[in-house]
């Protein structure tokens, strides 16, 4: 059995940026000790709606290094390293390991896209080379199978899957195939508790942005097997979830932290 990098509610962290374009640090610290107080389970940094793409590597590898320093430990740390690059995920994912944190997350590749076959080459050749990586199936374009799953969660440094494809039909298939081999978390706030009750551990979460503790709740909630509950607080959240995506992330959940100051 694979130990999960973590358990319960991971923030999808934004990046906070000053009016001249730069990474305002003193913002961030406030954010991430305001998640860690408010029941925060891990810190995922340079992710999507961390801006990742939008950054330059100088600027992404800073802020994976401060973000790293900053938390100290007191939660895991998992660091946005994905590239359809292979020769580039593994240096930033190598340089993250450095840094300390817990583990890469590494997004499918995109643009230069890839076969099945392609997929074990590209993820295999990032695992043999670093501690820890979490795939991440995203809207991309690209998608394993299940198959394709089963054959990545041989390897001892993968350790799960991000799944933010809506599939559940193939989630259900892989984590039937895969077992304690893989670990899964939500990458949707709207599919934790169907995704938990399959036996998912947790969430990268948006929501967790600006409702920190009610992403944990939901999460805590399934962990003590009262789904019911789980589920009534998950959709008490929809429409909050839901408006966090009425425009192109991260831009509804950065003016809804604008607004909570």
């Amino acid at each position: 059995m694979k130990k999960p990098v973590f358990t319960g509610a991971a923030v999808a962290i934004i990046t906070p940026f000053k009016s001249t374009g730069e990474v305002d640090y003193e913002e961030f610290g406030k954010i991430i000790d305001h998640q860690i107080a408010h029941g925060t389970d891990a810190i995922v940094v340079c992710g999507t709606t961390g801006e990742a793409s939008a950054l330059h590597d100088k600027e992404h590898r800073e802020a994976i290094a401060w973000c790293c320093e900053y938390v100290n430990h007191r939660v895991p740390v998992v660091a946005g390293t994905g590239s359809n690059d292979t020769a580039y995920a593994i240096e930033l994912t190598k340089f993250a390991a450095e840094c300390g944190a817990d583990a890469g997350l590494s997004v499918t590749p995109y643009y230069n896209k890839t076969t099945q076959r392609g997929l074990i080459a590209h993820y295999t050749a990032i695992a043999d080379c670093c501690r820890r990586i979490v795939d991440e199936l995203p809207g991309t374009g690209v998608c394993f199978t299940a198959d394709t799953l089963y054959e990545l969660s041989k390897h001892p440094n993968i350790n799960g899957l991000k799944a933010a494809s809506g599939n559940f039909s193939l989630l259900a298939e892989a984590m039937a195939k895969c077992g304690d081999n893989l670990n899964v978390w939500s990458g949707n706030d709207d599919q934790i508790v169907p995704l938990m009750s399959l036996g998912g551990k947790g969430v990268i979460s948006v929501l967790s942005n600006v409702a920190p503790q009610v992403a944990h709740d939901i999460t805590q909630l399934c962990f003590d097997n009262r789904y019911p509950e789980a589920a009534k607080l998950q959709l008490q959240y929809h429409d909050l979830i839901d408006a966090l995506f009425c425009e192109v992330n991260p831009i509804p959940v950065k003016k809804a932290m604008e607004l909570l100051g």
